[in-house]
């Protein structure tokens, strides 16, 4: 090569590394979110601690249930839905592995064997030499390397894009494993509330059916009259109904959990159980930890960064490319003789591709990029403020219904003594029936309105959990 010409190159190769690195993407910027310094629903609940944070796996041990521990357990392992969002993260992940290819050398090799005829009336066919043949033999055999020098940023910023949407993915799965999780918990608290509900309306029935006795028995002496018998056969079948459609409710949750935890709904299931699942103690942390918690969070502003990276990587198209290649190889009309000194070839060099026009595509292409970059801070700040909303709505129906409950339990008292007072008087014959029936349903709504408001309580809990990000953290996430 003249000295000129490698002078030359070797120029060109120093401005090209001394460039190579810029970025054109945008200086990375999240959304301001409107944040308040504490929850307005806090009390009685206490700000978290550090040492009390909920911990990554198994907070809802926080209940006191083994059976919901090892559904939980089930759950993990066996799961469909969590298994798609494992698939999805090992799908990013790979697509990281490709766009970071991109910034080594590509490498390959290539070997042939052809036998070639030219034709006749081939435009500008030189006179044939002597003894040359029309048709002819060409073996190559040949290595060929290519690299895209990265001036603007165009590769790495591809790669950041990719890292960052294989992080958002992570957090989707995180992010799954905590709605599964507590959905999981949620069946299982409603599933608990309704064997109680149905073991109180077995024994209201029980109970509806001596009194059903005892009017009859009234009847057949000329105490009471036909209406009592009526009004309590009345009262007894609204309490079978009711049984019945409470176990109904049941059956479609322990139907939803089969589904949750991978098993098929005709062989799950799930012996009734009339412990009371209590409500745990909740740390609620500060609305500023709440962004670092939450997987969603974490995701939106992980697509934040990609679609940052990915105005660079439209940007960069406006500017030249530039490929320094290089090939080497033997080729010979010869097979027995091919590989030797004078049939090596080999070529080198840098190739500049410039986009003249295009019909206005690059600029089109990067306002769709600012949108889409535009689209991902709104959905962050969505997510953020939603997370926010959820954290409130929580904190205030655990709140209230803590004071409901109270109010209820009070309730219940008094329709008891009434239920006592309304049967003697009618024992006595100084009351007809109809203040029983009166007195026993206000009785039987109370106390199921009681019920209600204990499995609520504890489904509002676990969706506090779950707003606060359970015990996922953004260190233990799944990492690139």
């Amino acid at each position: 090569m003249p000295a000129r010409a490698e002078r030359r190159l070797t120029g060109l190769l120093a401005l090209t590394l001394a460039l190579a690195g810029c970025s054109l993407a945008p200086p990375p910027q999240l959304p301001e979110v409107p944040m308040a310094a504490s929850y307005r629903e806090e009390a009685p609940w206490t700000p978290a601690q550090p040492a009390d944070q909920l911990s990554r796996d198994g907070w809802w041990q926080l209940y006191g249930d083994a059976e919901l521990d090892a559904l939980q357990q089930r759950l993990l392992a066996n799961s469909p839905d969590l298994a798609a969002a494992l698939a999805r993260y090992r799908q990013a992940e790979a697509v990281t592995r490709q766009s970071e290819s991109a910034q080594l050398p590509r490498l390959s090799g290539s070997a042939t064997v052809q036998r070639l005829q030219q034709s006749q009336m081939r435009p500008l066919r030189a006179p044939p030499a002597p003894n040359a043949a029309d048709q002819y033999n060409s073996n190559t055999l040949g290595v060929s390397a290519d690299y895209e020098v990265d001036l603007w940023g165009r590769i790495s910023n591809q790669v950041t894009s990719s890292q960052s949407t294989q992080q958002a993915v992570a957090n989707d799965l995180a992010s799954a494993r905590l709605s599964l999780a507590a959905q999981l918990a949620d069946g299982y608290l409603a599933l608990r509330g309704l064997d109680r509900e149905s073991a109180f309306l077995q024994q209201s029935v029980e109970s509806y059916v001596k009194a059903l006795e005892l009017t009859q028995t009234r009847h057949q002496g000329g105490i009471a009259s036909g209406l009592d018998v009526a009004r309590a056969q009345t009262l007894l079948d609204n309490a079978r109904s009711q049984l019945a459609q409470s176990r109904a409710q049941r059956a479609l949750v322990e139907h939803a959990i089969a589904a949750l935890v991978g098993e098929s709904a005709s062989s799950f299931s799930i012996a009734p159980r009339l412990t009371e699942v209590r409500v745990p103690p909740v740390p609620v942390e500060l609305p500023s930890t709440l962004l670092q918690r939450r997987p969603d969070i974490a995701a939106a502003q992980r697509r934040v960064a990609a679609a940052n990276a990915n105005v660079g990587v439209v940007r960069a198209g406006y500017y030249p490319a530039i490929m320094l290649g290089a090939s080497a190889g033997y080729q010979s009309s010869d097979a027995s003789d091919w590989i030797k000194a004078p049939n090596l070839f080999w070529s080198v060099g840098p190739s500049l591709v410039v986009n003249l026009f295009d019909a206005g595509k690059r600029r089109a292409e990067e306002a769709q990029s600012r949108a889409l970059l535009d689209e991902a801070g709104a959905k962050y700040r969505g997510v953020v403020l939603t997370a926010f909303q959820q954290v409130e709505d929580n904190l205030a129906l655990l709140n209230h219904y803590q004071s409901a409950r109270e109010a209820e339990q009070s309730a219940v008292a008094a329709a008891q003594r009434s239920v006592q007072l309304a049967q003697s008087r009618y024992r006595e014959g100084v009351a007809n029936y109809l203040e029983v029936v009166t007195a026993q349903v206000a009785a039987l709504q109370s106390e199921r309105n009681a019920l209600n408001l204990a499995v609520r309580q504890q489904r509002a809990s676990v969706q506090l959990i779950r707003a606060l990000g359970g015990g996922w953290s953004e260190s233990e996430a799944p990492s690139p």
